[in-house]
């Protein structure tokens, strides 16, 4: 079984300022990706989230990190649903925007009132920052988590459809915030759309109390890879309107009986698939890396690939 396992992002600030992870010594961009990349064997790019990525910063990831090395990308939130400031966007394309969809009283532009002409070059750009580690084999897969808001509807079923067109020549992941998709009666439709377009289910383990989250669904639809993604159990700042940032919201630390619960999932999945990408995103100072760690020796694999 090739199970491989890390975390969301490498520079968050609160990692970077607990100073338990990185040793002493450890201040450049460089000497943090090279040091994670001794320790675990995939990271995700969360930070594509957010902004576009860029092929320079790729390039470089290439350079500093070893062969067999993995990066999984997250989707740019336009993409999948999110709000979306203009102020995150290119400069040339934020001035490009139509007035009637910005103003002072529009804090945020949405993927389907954009004119075709933005969004082909929005992929375009996106696309164009994962090729350095696609030529060198250290692209995995593209994760699209989608809004909460986006349903089990047609509009839904189209926007995922968009992105799997777009992303035709990727190993897409899908990872679904509402219930719609994965309740009682749907989920096994759910499983077999993903299944049929070739698409990675995402599975989810979150505060099992809460209502925009999917259930977790122990399946795999893509012959190549399964996803896991440990997001941590804090019911209480899951849905937090006033959290400072994803670190804040993302606060757990999962006890060993927890990680010793979900090695045995995580070995049965992988049974049903070629390889098993594990991304611990419980980003709160070094809480990930440390679970990610004892996740690896229970399961009994190292940082480097077979």
């Amino acid at each position: 079984m090739d199970i491989r396992c890390g975390t969301a992002g490498w520079t968050d600030k609160t990692l970077i300022a607990c100073k338990r992870f990185y040793p002493r010594g450890s201040s450049s961009a460089e000497a943090r990706l090279r040091f994670y990349a001794s320790q675990f064997p995939l990271v995700e790019v969360d930070s594509a989230y957010y902004a576009l990525p860029s092929a320079p910063n790729s390039q470089l990831w290439s350079e500093r990190t070893p062969a067999g090395f993995t990066f999984n990308f997250k989707s740019f939130r336009l993409f999948t649903g999110h709000q979306t400031s203009p102020d995150v966007l290119p400069k040339d394309i934020a001035t490009a925007l139509p007035a009637g969809i910005t103003g002072p009283r529009r804090k945020n532009v949405y993927y389907g009132e954009l004119p075709a002409e933005i969004l082909d070059e929005l992929w375009r750009r996106y696309q164009e920052a994962l090729e350095p580690l696609r030529a060198s084999g250290r692209l995995g897969a593209v994760l699209f988590q989608f809004a909460p808001w986006i349903i089990r509807s047609p509009d839904g079923l189209a926007l995922v459809e968009t992105c799997r067109l777009r992303m035709a020549d990727y190993l897409m992941a899908v990872e679904f915030r509402n219930q719609t998709w994965f309740d009682d009666q749907h989920a096994q439709w759910t499983l077999d759309f993903l299944r049929e377009r070739g698409l990675v289910h995402v599975i989810v383990d979150a505060p099992p109390e809460v209502t925009n989250r999917v259930h977790t669904v122990w399946e795999a639809t893509h012959p190549e890879l399964a996803m896991v993604r440990l997001h941590g159990r804090n019911t209480q700042t899951w849905g937090a309107t006033g959290a400072a940032s994803a670190a804040d919201r993302f606060d757990y630390d999962y006890r060993d009986d927890e990680l010793n619960e979900l090695a045995s999932s995580i070995r049965a999945i992988a049974t049903r698939a070629g390889r098993t990408h594990v991304i611990f995103n419980n980003c709160f100072e070094d809480q990930g890396q440390r679970n990610a760690r004892t996740l690896m020796s229970i399961l009994g694999v190292g940082p480097n690939p077979s």
